[in-house]
């Protein structure tokens, strides 16, 4: 039996040595958060201004939810400045809607009602947006949060099968996790060095409890973990370990396998309200602005489809995204990228809108030629016939063909003013995705890449793991991995490390480590970066400690890969469904229905020439088209929205439609991850918009013509 002094001088020895490690102070969350989070933000500088001038009481209940929300988000801002926010929005955009109609009706002295109602429709959405944004920041900071869940259990586990130390374990989390997780984890110290706690362990659970509704597999594992301390066998320690992270995993599996059949309906929902029924609607239009009257105006359905239909696939997409469980998702922080600045970078924008201005201007041609001094200028004509520019097929058809009504004109009605209007949403279609697409391009790359090289690095990790097992000294066992790897990814790794070893003279972690040599400045992966750290901090324990910490890396690795692919198998239904029908149903079917428009106008344009024509003869000689006046008269074309314009409202639709799809998309599938969705906005802005315009432009041509030779032999 080992006396009492042998047994204090070796775990004061063992103590001394852990101590010596991973120490925390304030500064540690204080600096994390100022780099990780670039506050204060917009919305935290107005909420302070705003809210430290006017005081609002709110009530408990409203009170005790906001601070919780403002807490989750970790935005310094206290509920009554974020409600003050809310109520000044409010009033601000009523103020001005209102001061504008009124100096309208001065001026004019006709109240603009509609101008007023769309004051009033934009500061409700604006006060509804502002108050519910605390609830918003918290979602999205849970989202990236839980995303590095299962990693964090990982690394707790992988550090306590080794040193069964719950305060040393969590700082080598933090130390290595990325953004939103490892600032909570951070803050854990933080809050006891600053008195609010008295222990890592009152502090820790006091956090957990912000997840009890969320992610509750988390405070399981969490739990878990807690209980090994108590373990007196170290394999029954490392059972509960285990555990701990199979728990964390299947928790994650199954609620997201609950939450694919749950929104199979409402996404469904959204595409039928938001996409088929108001297309389906467009058709009706042209035909109804005519028997109202022309009570409907294109600017009221610019007003419908292009601000209150968006707004409520919004709202929609918003409350499905609001139930995504965490736990699955883009874990890596795009902020900590090297490359970063080129997402950030201004100069996209730019060069964009210097390629999509000419088009612009070539989808406004139509107007601009109605400009005198333009054309007086040119000497030019503000209208032709398509006889005058050699198609003598449809000699007198006008290519814009606008109408004279009393002292203004309206339209253009002509098809060819149709189709330089597929000029605009081409332009802004063109801007966004060249824009996302330069902002992404090498970083979407570079991801993929790692992706690649962390799918070769769990075999390679495992024979590394089996090197160290059989005895092998660290430093040696990379050569001989780099020896096995021939023709992989990962061979270029395990050379450089081994060269910075052998011909530097470096010792491991420098040939890892070095900021000016070391392999991982090669490679930018959190996996292979994590794995190193946990190698150089568990070879000290032991070679067999460091071989059974990469091994439960590979396979943690080798089950998250899996459970990945099953998750984005319950996912790809219901995300290829709605891509398709962004993508290629919706653009579709919105050209055709712009077709419709355009031919339902050229038949109208046609029997009022036709009516002229019979005017002012001898009637006996039409007899059969005694009513055709009457017809002309119901369906007066004047009255009709011009197709040029309701091509442009369903262009900007489809735009604005894939915005908001694409954006829900992503996050259901990968939870909040901006590289991704600005890398598939480029794309699905790309797709959607080409097939639209090619849709839009074949059914104009054809319907057009057919409806021309169908009038002509009449």
């Amino acid at each position: 039996m080992p006396t009492t002094d042998e047994i204090l001088r070796k775990y004061s020895a063992k103590i001394e040595s852990e101590a010596s490690n991973y120490t925390h102070n304030s500064a540690d969350y204080t600096k994390f958060k100022s780099e990780t989070i670039h506050f204060p933000s917009n919305y935290e500088s107005w909420s302070r201004i705003l809210g430290n001038i006017i005081k609002i009481n709110i009530s408990q209940k409203d009170k005790l939810r906001l601070e919780r929300q403002l807490s989750e988000a970790h935005v310094d801002v206290n509920p009554s400045q974020a409600v003050t926010l809310a109520i000044c929005s409010l009033l601000l955009v009523l103020f001005i809607s209102f001061l504008i109609s009124t100096i309208i009706f001065i001026i004019n002295g006709t109240f603009p009602v509609l101008f007023a109602f769309l004051g009033v429709v934009a500061s409700v959405f604006l006060f509804y947006y502002a108050y519910t944004f605390p609830e918003r920041l918290a979602n999205a900071w849970k989202l990236k949060a839980s995303s590095q869940m299962v990693p964090a259990i990982l690394y707790i586990v992988v550090y306590m099968k080794h040193t069964s130390n719950l305060e040393r374990a969590i700082a080598f989390a933090a130390e290595h996790l990325e953004g939103p997780l490892a600032l909570d984890f951070k803050k854990i110290f933080y809050d006891v060095e600053i008195g609010k706690y008295s222990t890592i362990k009152q502090s820790l659970d006091n956090y957990l409890e912000s997840w009890r509704t969320y992610a509750p597999e988390f405070i399981e594992s969490m739990h878990l973990v807690e209980s090994s301390l108590y373990e007196p066998s170290d394999g029954r320690r490392i059972e509960i370990l285990e555990k701990s992270l199979q728990v964390i995993l299947d928790g994650v599996y199954e609620k997201m396998l609950k939450y694919s059949r749950e929104i199979r309906s409402p996404l469904t929902n959204i595409y039928m309200l938001g996409i088929v029924l108001p297309t389906l609607a467009l058709a009706l239009l042209p035909l109804a602005s005519t028997l109202l009257g022309g009570l409907i105006k294109w600017y009221h359905v610019m007003l419908i489809f292009n601000m209150i239909i968006p707004l409520l696939v919004f709202y929609m997409t918003s409350q499905v995204l609001l139930k995504r469980p965490g736990g699955y998702g883009e874990a890596s922080v795009l902020e900590l990228n090297p490359d970063y600045h080129l997402f950030i970078s201004k100069k996209p924008w730019t060069t964009a809108l210097l390629i999509s201005l000419p088009f612009f201007l070539i989808g406004l041609l139509p107007f601009i030629l109605q400009v005198p001094f333009i054309t007086d200028t040119l000497h030019l004509q503000s209208d032709y016939t398509f006889g005058q520019i050699g198609i003598s097929f449809l000699d007198e058809v006008k290519i814009f063909d606008f109408k004279t009504v009393g002292d203004g004109k309206v339209g253009p009605f002509g098809p060819l003013g149709v189709l330089f209007s597929l000029f605009i949403p081409l332009s802004i279609g063109l801007f966004f995705s060249y824009t996302y697409k330069q902002k992404t391009k090498v970083l979407i790359e570079s991801r993929n890449k790692t992706v690649e090289l962390e799918a070769e690095f769990n075999n390679s990790l495992f024979q590394l793991g089996n090197r160290l097992g059989d005895g092998v000294p660290a430093e040696i066992a990379f050569a001989k991995v780099a020896d096995s790897t021939q023709g992989q990814t990962t061979q270029q790794f395990f050379q450089t490390v081994n060269q910075n070893i052998q011909q530097a003279g470096m010792s491991l972690e420098r040939a890892l480590f070095d900021k000016k040599r070391g392999a991982l400045i090669y490679y930018n992966s959190s996996l292979i970066s994590t794995s190193m750290h946990i190698l150089t901090e568990s070879v000290k324990k032991g070679l067999q400690v460091a071989a059974r910490s990469l091994m439960s890396i590979s396979e943690y690795v080798k089950n998250i890969q899996k459970i990945n692919q099953r998750l984005r198998d319950l996912l790809a239904e219901v995300v290829s469904d709605m891509k398709a029908n962004m993508t290629f149903l919706a653009p579709l079917l919105s050209g055709i229905v712009v077709g419709l428009a355009v031919m339902i106008t050229t038949i109208l344009n046609k029997l009022e020439a036709l009516q002229s024509q019979i005017t002012g003869t001898d009637e006996s000689s039409f007899a059969g088209l005694g009513s055709l006046s009457d017809l002309v008269k119901i369906f007066d074309i004047t009255l009709m929205i011009p197709p040029y314009f309701l091509q442009v409202i369903v262009g900007l639709y489809i735009i604005q439609i894939v915005f908001i799809l694409t954006t829900a998309l992503v996050t259901v599938d990968s939870g909040q991850d901006k590289l991704r969705e600005k890398s598939e906005l480029a794309r699905n802005l790309k797709s959607a918009t080409i097939l639209y315009l090619l849709a839009a432009f074949t059914s104009i041509v054809v319907l057009s013509v057919l409806a021309l030779v169908v009038m002509t032999n009449i």
